[in-house]
């Protein structure tokens, strides 16, 4: 029992593959087989009017190309243009009154006012402190000419000791000599060496002295940094003061409409809490999303009409194509800017968005007849001047309610409807044309 299924599974194996794999040559060796029996029955050979064994037939249809509308129509909302919640900078209590939502503020008009408390206290302390800095700084650089004449000083007197500690060994060698010849006394020589001795001693403490005058300089130096830094440090107070005072008063960025009250008179703002929130609805702003087959038909500039939930119809142009698709919906945003003067569209409404796109040559056909080929590349097969099939590669535009519309053909050709998965490219075939309503 379990061979015969083994059997039976390869033979039905083999089948499919012929009848799917090997159509076309077991469709050739069908025709030439009955092409043979005819001849040796002695029956004609196929005329005109009656069918060609050796031909598979096939319905095609005589397509025309026509211009068609290439807008593309998308789903989406409307957006505000700008959009801002205005948080504290600072902690305070507000001292302002509160304007109630849907009210129009102006650019840079006071929302929220906070106390200041003694930030004018700690302000002017700081400018004190600055003006003190700067004093310091005459004074330290007062004390560097002195520091400078105190090293020159202290050079010379290197100088002076190294003269003398020459002239004292000149004398020294002079005596000594004048001693072997007996012309001096020993009494002069140890005389001239303790004067040799004496102006080495001159030279180390001239040098010692040196030293000190520089390490006065670079003390005097250093103070002058010191002093420069404490009015870096004071200014840097002072603008932090004045920036924490500046803090104090929330302004609006730009012209709008408030979405929520601002904050109520007595209220303690802490940094970060929110002050209010504003709008600005015109221009309003409709986004959709494009799917890859026709974000290549959408252009910045291009016309575009929507219509929302209310039937109202707004009219405006494409200011923004998406360069990155959305990783979840492989789609593209498209933002469309229109005018809208009388705030009659608010933030969030749905909308239909029609974006205008150059027309094309176009073929309307049956979604039957399109087929794949054996690289799994799109495309019908037409029916050439030789009636041989002929797979064309073709490019999907559109769906509607009476088939597809296809690029890729020329202006005329004769499609195949049925039987085009039934013939590769070069079979003879027969077509038997219908009328395509359209």
């Amino acid at each position: 029992m379990r061979l015969f299924s083994i059997f039976a599974a390869i033979i039905v194996g083999a089948l499919i593959y012929g009848f799917v794999l090997e159509r076309d040559q077991i469709a050739a060796l069908f025709a030439a087989d009955s092409a043979s029996e005819a001849v040796a029955n002695g029956e004609d050979t196929p005329t005109e009017g009656k069918p060609d064994a050796t031909k598979v037939r096939v319905v095609a249809v005589r397509s025309t190309a026509r211009r068609v509308d290439t807008s593309v129509v998308v789903r989406g909302q409307t957006e505000a243009d700008r959009q801002v919640e205005l948080l504290a900078q600072t902690t305070g209590q507000v001292i302002s009154d509160p304007l109630k939502k849907g009210a129009f503020v102006e650019q840079d008009e006071i929302l929220c006012r906070l106390d200041p408390g003694t930030r004018d206290a700690n302000l002017a302390e700081a400018v004190a402190r600055l003006a003190e800095a700067r004093a310091q700084v005459p004074s330290a650089e007062a004390q560097v000419p002195s520091a400078q004449a105190a090293v020159e000083e202290a050079r010379a007197r290197v100088l002076e000791a190294n003269a003398r500690l020459r002239e004292a060994q000149i004398n020294s060698n002079a005596a000594s000599r004048l001693s072997e010849e007996g012309f001096a006394s020993q009494t002069r020589v140890a005389q001239t060496e303790a004067e040799v001795e004496g102006a080495r001693a001159q030279i180390v403490s001239a040098e010692a002295g040196l030293k000190a005058a520089q390490s006065g300089l670079e003390s005097a130096a250093a103070g002058i940094e010191a002093a420069r830094a404490g009015v870096e440090s004071a200014q840097a107070s002072v603008a932090s003061a004045k920036k924490e005072i500046d803090n104090l008063t929330i302004s609006a960025p730009f012209s709008g409409l408030l979405e929520s009250d601002t904050a109520e008179l007595g209220s303690l703002l802490q940094t970060g809490g929110l002050c209010a929130t504003v709008i600005r609805l015109d221009p309003m702003v409709l986004v959709g999303f494009v799917p890859e087959t026709q974000v290549n038909l959408v252009e910045r500039g291009a016309s575009a009409v929507a219509e929302l939930s209310s039937r109202d119809q707004v009219a405006g142009e494409v200011v923004f194509v998406s360069r990155a698709a959305d990783e979840t919906t492989r789609t593209f945003r498209v933002e469309v800017e229109v005018p809208n003067p009388d705030y009659l569209l608010r933030d969030g409404q749905t909308a239909e968005i029609r974006i205008e796109a150059e027309g094309k040559e176009a073929h309307l056909l049956p979604q039957s007849a399109l087929t794949l080929n054996d690289d799994g590349m799109l495309g019908v097969r037409v029916v050439t001047q030789t009636s041989q099939a002929e797979f064309v590669p073709v490019r999907l535009l559109r769906d509607t309610p009476t088939g597809v519309l296809i690029t890729g053909l020329p202006d005329a050709a004769d499609v195949i409807i049925i039987g085009q998965d039934f013939v590769g490219d070069g079979v003879p075939v027969e077509p038997s044309f219908q009328e395509l309503s359209q």
